[in-house]
């Protein structure tokens, strides 16, 4: 066994929050060692979540002929059946070089990089068991947990990555099939749903809660409801699966209320486990709950002092953004750094479901629920000469603001680019802006941020109409 030079820092896993840790603690001169079980980072992100996804999706709605179908005038459908090889070209170029840009922005830092299984030998002290049977001991005061999350798998679900298949599964599939159950209407499962349904898949989606999403502002729930129907997805909700099992070639699900669903393939998107098994928590007085997610403080500091975690590893909100900051965060509590001290308290989120989805501050539902009084505005991409340019007249841009002063609550977008017009409606909350803020604000033209504008102008009307009556 080797033992190596002693660092300030070390890190386990190398997706965004490894990542941005490490390259925090070392920006300020900090020795740090990151250590990944994979052959590459980038962890979950990079390789089965948030990248892949995403890449597919902008494949499926090209090759599809979605996207030119929009547009007046103009067939570029594909003839015959999509080969997978068309459709995972794209994402195997982008996750290539994402790879590479996190090995260049480690190097850069001088970060010292390990493959291996980490293991806690006590609080500042972690084992690495190398693939060729070799071992290493690192020490450091300081460790940042970041092993991120993996597919939920229940033990009556016989995953066979043929016909049954998880979200990472799904990658690896070798044709796409003539028909799906996609069990779970969360993010992960509306988001394959939609994008198997556009190249042309008979998706059914299975939710044992009343609607898809519930996070969702009800009205941006039901419009995506709406367009998914509009995409030929057969939505269940409201039952859960009682039996999963392979007949025939084919996938069968039943559910408790007595229906039975048959697809080709099925897929089960129904929650995430953390990674945190085998590496020796008990070793510091560390416990993961029963889904493996660790808790932390609000400086995501553990239950051992001196050992951070970060990332989906703990849980809500899960998301790649938050788990950057989240172990920024982390390293400047662990070093005394007066740079980063707590997370924004306005987290957007961006759903990449056909259509795009995305929010930032309070629904409706939150502020009925509180007692609050509030007024909305509307926009819709339809009157948007840009949102005619894009084809997408179901798009629309809401805003949830107070009435007495204006004050934007919320924001909400359904729509092409939506994951990046939210940041609009982001930058005014975040200095306590007034919808006032769009209608003074000049825009490009044509652009679909206008509707942030004209959203604006309707949400006056309506304070307006509100006053007369």
């Amino acid at each position: 066994m080797s033992i190596t030079k002693p660092y300030d820092l070390i890190v386990i896993g190398a997706g965004p929050a490894g990542e941005k840790g490490a390259a925090q603690a070392a920006y300020f001169g900090k020795r740090v060692a990151i250590i990944e079980k994979e052959a590459l980072p980038g962890g979950a992100c990079v390789h089965t979540g948030t990248l892949p996804s995403k890449c597919l999706r902008e494949s499926a709605l090209t090759l599809s002929g979605l996207r030119a179908s929009r547009i007046k005038g103009v067939d570029l459908k594909p003839g015959g059946r999509l080969r997978v090889e068309e459709l995972l070209a794209h994402k195997n170029f982008v996750c290539a070089t994402e790879v590479e840009r996190i090995r260049r922005n480690l190097e850069r830092h001088k970060v010292d990089c390990y493959t291996g299984n980490a293991e806690f030998v006590d609080a500042k002290t972690v084992l690495i068991r190398h693939a060729d049977d070799r071992q290493t001991l690192l020490s450091a005061p300081v460790s940042l947990i970041a092993t991120g999350t993996r597919p939920h798998r229940p033990t009556d679900i016989p995953f066979d990555r043929e016909h049954l298949w998880d979200s990472d599964d799904i990658l690896d599939l070798h044709e796409v099939p003539h028909s799906m159950i996609v069990y779970g209407a969360g993010v992960i499962g509306c988001e394959y749903a939609s994008m198997f349904a556009v190249l042309g898949v008979k998706v059914t989606l299975v939710e044992p809660r009343d609607r898809i999403l519930p996070f969702l502002d009800d009205e941006v729930s039901q419009a995506l409801v709406s367009s998914f129907q509009e995409l030929g997805i057969d939505i269940h909700s409201g039952s859960a699966m009682e039996t999963c099992r392979i007949d025939g070639g084919e996938a069968v699900v039943t559910l408790k209320n007595g229906t039975k669903i048959r697809a080709e393939r099925f897929l089960y998107a129904a929650g995430r486990d953390g990674n945190s098994g085998g590496m020796g928590l008990d070793n510091i007085g560390v416990a993961a709950d029963k889904r493996g997610l660790i808790a932390v403080n609000a400086h995501y500091e553990t239950a051992c002092p001196g050992i951070y975690a970060a990332g989906d590893i703990i849980g809500f909100p899960a998301l790649a953004s938050t788990s950057m900051d989240q172990a920024r965060i982390a390293m400047c509590h662990a070093f005394d750094l007066k740079y980063k001290t707590e997370l924004n308290r306005l987290l957007p989120y961006g759903i990449y479901t056909i259509p795009e989805v995305s929010m930032i501050g309070d629904t409706e539902q939150d502020l009925q629920k509180r007692g609050e009084d509030f007024e909305t505005g509307r926009a819709w991409y339809r009157d948007n000469a840009r949102g005619r340019m894009l084809g997408d007249p179901q798009g629309f841009v809401k805003l949830v603001f107070r009435p007495n002063d204006k004050k934007l609550l919320g924001a909400h977008v359904v729509g092409e680019r939506a994951a990046d017009l939210v940041h609009i409606g982001l930058t005014v909350m975040q200095f306590g802006g007034s919808i006032d803020t769009f209608i003074d604000a000049v825009y490009n033209y044509p652009t679909v941020s206008e509707c942030f504008k004209y959203a604006a102008y309707d949400g006056l009307g309506r304070l307006a109409r509100r006053g007369k009556a």
